[in-house]
């Protein structure tokens, strides 16, 4: 075999723009391995990446995919913590929606036996994201309380789901439709939109959370830091409502200026950038997530498997919304 399948991102746009190509079947070079794809997970990010900008994407054309789960099919020379067909995943960025792909050794990290690929691959951006959020961020421990803004989100169900396994009291903020999702995970769920999130949280605890974890951003961010106790935390990790600089700006002194005048504190959180400044965290936390899975501690939310090169599908399918879960391409999938 000499070539491999993929699909690229053309132009930047709607879904459309994603293309079926054939391209050569890459060698792995010296300490690179090249692995068969089982599973990508397809995310909000995707999309940034297609109709905008974001800040560690290469220049278009290139071939999406933020995360994948699969088989070692080929090593270069000097690899030896590999081998030829070890189950491996990696928080890739870019490359997934591809039968193949090839990175780095260090970057692949061995899937246990037992574990669904479409599950473990629903861990490494979105769980690991919330684990890190949880753990290294906010510090929670169990009995504290939590607010989530954009619960129902990928990494709003990671949040809930984790935090329930952790013991942590939570409010989810989400529409009125996605009300029984919350609830689905032992969360208090609370309007979205329309009712300040602080007004809220405060009718329910009205000391205030210890710590709020915001996707939104925009003026939301200021509310969940009002939403927050004296001494609590605001992780802000997420764009979906802070379009364009003033929104962001103001999610950025609300963070980081409003929090600290009123006593409280504010932190961005990004994988890709802590990813990048030291994998060792990243490579600690996806074990201890794989743990919990095997242990059915956490169970993560499939909504939709597709076939490995549906990445079109179910970019469309992302953007309509109404998701309720993750959404897996996976090979051999009909």
């Amino acid at each position: 075999m000499t070539t491999m399948r993929a699909v690229m991102l053309t132009k930047q746009g709607g879904p459309e723009v994603l293309e079926t190509v054939e391209l050569p079947l890459p060698s792995p070079g010296p300490g690179e391995v090249r692995v068969k794809v089982l599973a990508t997970g397809v995310g909000s990010t995707d999309i940034t990446m297609r109709r905008g900008t974001y800040p560690y994407a290469p220049k278009i054309p290139f071939v999406p995919g933020y995360e994948s789960v699969g088989l070692v099919e080929a090593i270069g020379s000097g690899v030896t913590t590999l081998k030829v067909g070890d189950r491996v995943c990696a928080l890739l960025v870019h490359g997934g929606y591809a039968t193949h792909v090839v990175r780095g050794s260090e970057h692949w990290v061995k899937v246990p036996e037992g574990l669904d690929d479409a599950e473990a691959v629903s861990l490494i951006l979105n769980s690991v994201t919330a684990f890190q959020m949880i753990e290294r961020e906010a510090k929670l421990q169990p009995g504290q309380w939590a607010l989530v803004n954009a619960a129902n989100g990928g990494v709003g169900q990671a949040l809930l789901d984790l935090l329930r396994a952790r013991g942590v009291n939570v409010i989810g903020a989400a529409s009125k439709s996605k009300h029984d999702l919350v609830r689905s995970y032992g969360a208090t769920p609370i309007e979205g939109r329309g009712v300040a999130l602080d007004v809220s949280v405060r009718a329910i605890r009205p000391e205030g959370v210890d710590a709020a974890f915001d996707g939104v951003g925009g003026a939301q961010t200021g509310q969940c830091v009002r939403a927050t106790r004296r001494g609590g935390i605001t992780v802000w990790y997420g764009f979906v409502g802070a379009t364009g600089l003033p929104a962001l700006i103001r999610s950025a002194l609300a963070c980081f200026v409003g929090s600290r005048l009123t006593g409280r504190r504010g932190s961005f959180y990004g994988i890709t950038r802590l990813y990048r400044q030291n994998p060792q965290p990243f490579r600690e936390d996806l074990a201890t997530l794989f743990e919990l899975l095997a242990a059915k501690k956490i169970t993560p939310r499939i909504a939709v498997r597709l076939p490995l090169l549906d990445a079109r599908k179910a970019n469309e399918r992302l953007e309509a919304g109404n998701i309720e879960g993750k959404l897996v391409l996976v090979a051999g999938q009909r």
